[in-house]
């Protein structure tokens, strides 16, 4: 009998009293739980600890020898990782990879992948076939029936028939077997065709010779899953088979995989084919082009390339691509094998990109490279890395993430290597890069102080400006927030507003161009963080519209030059800090007049000097008019700003939209707005050097 654990709490103890603690007794008291059982104890509590004595028995005959493949039927969840769907479709895995590796290998060039009516699916190759001669150590079976009826059997142990591969353990297709209620498998080798059937892991017939094949070569494996050991409602997914087939094809460029469906299966699938000739010569780099498809870029390049290892047998291959909106995902495979819990390939690969960005922006004489990390340069990347490797150690049979310790040391200087060069041969690529890494940079910083921030202060209170004029109103419905600049104009627009529904938030000047300073410039800058404490809505991707506090912005700057660049630089902020306002049209710029024109009895408002001009001749035709030009709304007195700028009934006002926004088109127009902000507003003044000379043709007049 197992010995009781002296720490154990005698829960039948009579004078116990259980209150949710361990009791600290002596040691001697708890040696044997039943020392101390009162002798006028209950039948009940002596057939309890009978029955506990009788479950507690433990002798030989207790302990079970699985044989063969039962140890897969009885806990499949150990070989595939469970008996649902994802698990299911990882015996496709297992037999495809093992045709993969005839590829890989160059011994295959084709693959094809069918799907039947019935649900059984069959995966041939052009390999070399599995061997049908008697095996060596058990004389009486042949290899074949050695590989599919043995746990840890097979080819890739020693690594004479493959230098890399995905199958590893020798369990792949006996596992595959042994969870099918019908295999068949069809070996052409040596000009000689065989077959033999097999069901839940037992040959059901003997290996058959068909004859001689004079022009065929290669593995056929037709198998259904066994419905008693998987849910009767769980089957083969089209979709998911033929993007499997469609990965493998792009992470071996020398492959042809043919992708054949029943047309049955897809009457409620529309995007997967009946039938596919799936070949990518360019590998990854063909899968992020056509993933990619017309989506912006912030550089017109994908980095991808493929290096050997030093020292040591196996490559690798990649492929980034550093998408505007930020869509992103990284997949990696080793040996054809997904990998979606990573490892430590993919750490190499992040120590690559960090290092060789750090190492330009050193160069270049940028201190701020110095706090970029892994994740500022991946982030929102669309990455694909593959490497091939010999004897990768995975964890779990289900190999969903790669632990062999010297992968990321050799992927980290192979990449590292080709990214430094690639970067230095193409600076402005390098720059667009190493910025981007920057502004991601910052912002995680400060999401990271935010959050310290928040926890330090739980119970902050909604603090205001202290030059905002707040309005009256509680609710926000029909309330406004003009934007003005300067006290000046602050405070005639205060005199003129309307105090229950417009509140006035002045401005010293212009203020700082979001699009070309830092995070950290930005949350810093006093002018921008009064805007945002009083809007209440939060930036970026914290900000939210319920949270608005005003129904309607309205940026009302002078009718100038200087007036119209401090519009654009408020418009940047919104769209680059609370792009929601803009797609929901809250954000307006007032349109205040630049001429007064009053004649003895009459009085009227001009915009500019066109609408001026056509007033003098339609209205004021042959009289004599005093004309006076508006050099501020400061100047402006505020019964006159309240009529031109501000009265509802009155004013003009143009609501800034995004162009041609359409809501079912996702990302696009914003994507091309933020480009152009970018050209205009931002860090490079090559771009809008380059505007200008390729626009300036159509300006009609300037104002300078």
């Amino acid at each position: 009998m197992r010995k009781k654990n002296s720490t154990t709490l005698d829960l039948f103890d009579s004078n116990s009293k259980l209150n949710g603690k361990v009791l600290n007794e002596p040691k001697t008291k708890q040696k044997n739980i039943y020392q101390n059982v009162p002798k006028n104890e209950s039948l009940k509590s002596k057939k309890l600890k009978n029955s506990m004595q009788t479950k507690s028995t433990y002798t030989a005959k207790d302990i079970e020898v699985l044989e063969g493949l039962e140890p897969v039927r009885r806990r499949p969840g150990m070989y595939i990782g469970g008996t649902d769907e994802r698990a299911m479709h990882h015996l496709a895995a297992e037999v495809l990879d093992n045709s993969m590796d005839e590829a890989v290998a160059g011994h295959a060039d084709w693959i094809e992948l069918t799907l039947h009516e019935n649900l059984s699916l069959t995966i041939c190759d052009n390999g070399r076939g599995i061997p049908v001669d008697a095996h060596p150590k058990f004389t009486d079976k042949s290899a074949l029936e050695v590989i599919l009826t043995t746990l840890h059997s097979g080819g890739k142990f020693n690594g004479n028939s493959y230098e890399t591969s995905g199958g590893l353990h020798g369990v792949g297709l006996s596992v595959v077997n042994a969870l099918s209620d019908y295999l068949s498998v069809e070996i052409a080798r040596d000009r000689n065709l065989f077959k033999q059937i097999y069901s839940q892991g037992f040959p059901t017939s003997q290996l058959e010779h068909l004859g001689p094949t004079n022009n065929r070569r290669g593995t056929t494996i037709t198998f259904h899953p066994d419905p008693k050991i998987f849910d009767k409602n769980i089957h083969f997914n089209p979709k998911i088979l033929y993007r499997m087939a469609l990965s493998k094809a792009y992470l071996f460029g020398g492959v042809k995989i043919r992708w054949k469906c029943d047309t049955k299966l897809l009457k409620s699938d529309k995007e997967t084919p009946e039938e596919a000739k799936l070949h990518f010569p360019g590998g990854l780099s063909d899968f992020l082009i056509s993933h990619l498809n017309d989506r912006k870029t912030i550089v017109p390049k994908i980095f991808s390339g493929k290096a050997n290892f030093n020292d040591t047998i196996g490559h690798t291959e990649w492929a980034v691509a550093w998408p505007y909106d930020e869509v992103s995902f990284f997949n990696s495979y080793c040996n054809t094998v997904p990998t979606p819990l990573g490892g430590t390939h993919e750490l190499g690969f992040r120590n690559a990109l960090t290092r060789g960005i750090r190492s330009y922006g050193q160069l270049i004489g940028n201190k701020q490279s110095a706090k970029i990390m892994a994740e500022d340069i991946i982030g929102g990347t669309l990455t694909m890395l593959s490497v091939f490797i010999q004897d990768p150690q995975f964890q779990g049979q289900t190999k969903e993430k790669l632990s062999t310790s010297s992968t990321q040391k050799i992927v980290e200087n192979a990449v590292g290597d080709h990214f430094e060069h690639w970067l230095s041969a193409a600076p402005d690529i390098a720059n667009s890069i190493l910025f981007n890494a920057i502004d991601r940079a910052e912002i995680r910083i400060k999401k990271r102080h935010d959050k310290q921030k928040k926890r330090q202060s739980p119970s902050r209170r909604l603090r205001l400006p202290g030059k905002l004029a707040d309005c009256t109103q509680e609710s926000r419905d029909g309330t406004e927030l003009f934007i003005v600049e300067g006290d000046s104009a602050g405070g005639s627009a205060k005199q003129a507003r309307n105090r229950a529904t417009q509140a006035i938030l002045p401005l010293r000047g212009k203020i700082l161009n979001v699009a070309s300073a830092s995070v950290e410039k930005i949350s810093q800058n006093q002018e921008i963080n009064d805007l945002k404490e009083a809007l209440g809505c939060g930036t970026r991707d914290k900000c939210s519209t319920v949270d608005l506090r005003y129904d309607k912005i309205i940026i009302m700057t002078d009718a100038d030059v200087d007036g119209a660049h401090i519009a654009s630089l408020l418009m940047t902020f919104f769209f680059q800090e609370m792009h929601p306002l803009v797609l929901e049209g809250h954000l307006y710029i007032a349109l205040p007049p630049l001429y007064r024109l009053v004649t003895s009895n009459y009085s009227a408002y001009a915009m500019d000097e066109n609408h001026k001009n056509q007033l003098m001749k339609d209205k004021f035709n042959g009289k004599k008019v005093e004309v006076s030009r508006f050099k501020g709304l400061g100047e402006m007195p505020p019964k006159q700003l309240r009529e031109t700028a501000m009265d509802p009934a009155q004013r003009s006002l143009l609501r800034i939209i995004i162009p041609d926004h359409n809501p079912n088109e996702g990302q696009k127009q914003i994507t091309e707005t933020a480009k152009l902000v970018d050209q205009l507003m931002g860090k490079k003044p090559e771009l809008r050097f380059n505007y200008i000379q390729n626009h300036a043709q159509f300006v009609s007049k300037l104002d300078i």
